[in-house]
């Protein structure tokens, strides 16, 4: 099968590899889209602590199962699914707390498994049991359907910041990721959500979100436009969905009282400190969270959203290329030239 081999960092090679060999309880896809996320650039340049090479990455994957092993029962040969890439274990102090996405043993597909860039993608056992594969709903077509992977992480993000009727919403980034978390909290019943930016483009190609007002970061003054905005309160809600310092630092300067800030983007490794004014907590009472990831019933819940037209994921796909373009693929999200780019192995 052609496949995208990660041979080591910044050695990308596109070449024939035998198909994976299935085992008990596993299921083999036939892979139809694989969108790029911002973490695969991130494993191109700089590799990953879960990654041992060569490795198969991409896991923002959609298919038609053509194999099943042994004991795998409720899934059929010619199904159309979309997989939630992060396995928890389900046994873990976390796991039975029903927090999987905090699962001690966590692992995860296009890590420690070979993943989407991929003709087939195995799905291991344990992903198969804990309910990572989902049905993709009729209507969606598999491009729009690999998309349920950052949109479920965006549910999550929500979820632990308690978005919900009547919030101001400030989302700081424009990215695919928060045009998901503007779509999003307008879904469920923000009052105003704000989308802050510094790229005129990527404000421009926002604008399908429908956000009440956009804030252009290179011209305008975040804090005073949000206390304009908020009858000088500050925002209910910060998202900071951007890997920023100045914007993580920004968002605590911004929210209202005991309102909630979440750092969804991460910082760099070698960078991971910020500045954080801790008299603005002790005074003001607001809350800090973080959101990294998601846990299967957050990929379901995605999907429902994509396949009941709540959000259209086709206003996120800006490029579909074969496998064998991938290095270019990698290029255009690097750039921040658009927003999802689908790669069709």
């Amino acid at each position: 099968m052609r496949t995208a081999v990660l041979e080591e960092i910044e050695k990308l090679e596109v070449k024939e590899v035998p198909e994976p060999i299935l085992e008990e309880g596993e299921i083999l896809i036939q892979v139809k889209s694989c969108a790029i996320c911002g973490t695969d650039v991130k494993v191109f340049h700089h590799g990953h602590k879960h990654i041992r090479f060569p490795r198969i990455t991409g896991h923002e994957v959609s298919g038609v199962i053509v194999a099943l092993g042994k004991n795998v029962e409720g899934y059929r040969k010619g199904e159309r699914v979309a997989v939630s890439p992060a396995i928890p274990c389900g046994r873990c102090y976390y796991c039975r707390r029903g927090i999987e996405a905090m699962c001690d043993k966590l692992t995860a597909i296009g890590y420690h498994y070979d993943g989407g860039f991929a003709q087939f993608m195995k799905v291991p056992r344990l992903a198969v049991r804990n309910g990572c594969v989902n049905p993709i709903p009729e209507n969606l077509s598999f491009e729009e359907a690999s998309l349920a992977e950052p949109l479920a992480c965006v549910i999550n993000g929500q979820e632990l910041s308690k978005v919900g009727l009547g919030d101001i919403v400030v989302i700081l980034g424009a990215g695919p990721i928060g045009c998901f978390h503007s779509e999003l909290a307008r879904i469920k019943g923000a009052k105003k959500v704000i989308l802050a930016e510094i790229s005129p483009e990527r404000l421009k190609r926002a604008k399908f979100t429908k956000s009440n007002i956009y804030v252009n970061l290179d011209k305008e003054n975040l804090r005073q436009r949000v206390l304009e905005e908020t009858e000088g309160r500050g925002a209910d809600k910060v998202i900071v969905a951007v890997g920023s310092k100045k914007a993580q630092e920004d968002s605590l300067r911004i929210v209202a009282k005991c309102g909630i800030v979440n750092f969804f983007g991460g910082l760099p490794k070698d960078k991971p400190t910020i500045n954080f004014d801790s008299n603005l907590l002790h005074y003001r009472e607001f809350y800090v969270v973080g959101t990294h990831g998601s846990a299967p019933r957050h990929n379901q819940l995605a999907l429902n959203v994509l396949g009941n037209r709540r959000i259209d994921a086709k206003n996120y796909i800006t490029e579909k290329l074969p496998l064998t373009e991938i290095k270019k693929g990698l290029q255009i999200a690097e750039e921040r030239k658009g927003l999802k780019i689908i790669i069709q192995p």
